[in-house]
């Protein structure tokens, strides 16, 4: 798999991501309301919640506008509430302003601010965004190349369950890059992925194994 369409298909699933609820109870007010379709009932209550400066609420009234769902859509007021939930250290929102920058779509493409808003989102476990500062330095782009911090990012995601970043991280182990090469935590990876149904990471585990003798 290659980390540059891997992160192309991540950024195309989640440029604009559902609501996000916080994790622990209660539900954020509204959010019963977003769920059954009823947009506009969402939207007053996520708009009193942020103005409280509830940064979850911030968020999600960013996403409304973002998306038009509830109010006309309005980018300006997207990325103000958004701003607002990133100044709050909000993962969620590190994370999506970070995709606007890597995208250009709303802002000027920024490849070095996306890059440091994802891994801000990432030291606070945000998976989706330790996959995408991982691809940064891999690639380098909007950071130097630097293999050992991709690696870094891509084992954080994959243990967390993400089958894109387990493939990875076993792809750096076989190859070498930014780790010792080491065929059985390459097939050890390779071989989680598989299991969660990637048949690529599944014949090349296969593969490796046979060549290597590793059991």
């Amino acid at each position: 798999m290659n980390p540059g369409k891997y992160y192309s298909l991540l950024l195309c699933a989640l440029l604009l991501p559902v609501i996000a609820v916080a994790g622990s109870p209660p539900p954020l007010p509204g959010w019963s309301s977003y769920q059954s379709g009823d947009y506009a009932a969402a939207f007053a209550m996520f708009k009193a919640g942020a103005e409280r400066g509830d940064r979850v609420a911030q968020y999600d009234l960013a996403m409304l506008y973002w998306r038009g769902e509830g109010v006309p859509r309005n980018r300006e007021l997207a990325l103000k509430w958004l701003q607002k939930a990133v100044d709050a250290q909000l993962s969620s929102a590190q994370f999506v302003l970070g995709q606007v920058y890597e995208s250009g779509d709303g802002l000027p493409r920024d490849l070095k601010q996306a890059t440091r808003l994802f891994e801000a989102a990432a030291r606070q476990g945000h998976r989706d965004a330790q996959v995408s500062v991982a691809t940064q330095y891999y690639l380098g782009r909007g950071a130097p190349q630097d293999y050992g911090r991709a690696a870094r990012w891509y084992r954080a995601a994959a243990e967390q369950g993400d089958v894109g970043a387990q493939y990875l991280l076993a792809s750096q182990y076989e190859h070498g890059l930014g780790l010792k090469e080491d065929w059985r935590e390459a097939v050890r990876w390779y071989a989680l992925a598989g299991q969660q149904g990637d048949q690529a990471g599944l014949l090349k585990a296969r593969a490796l194994a046979a060549e290597h003798g590793v059991r």
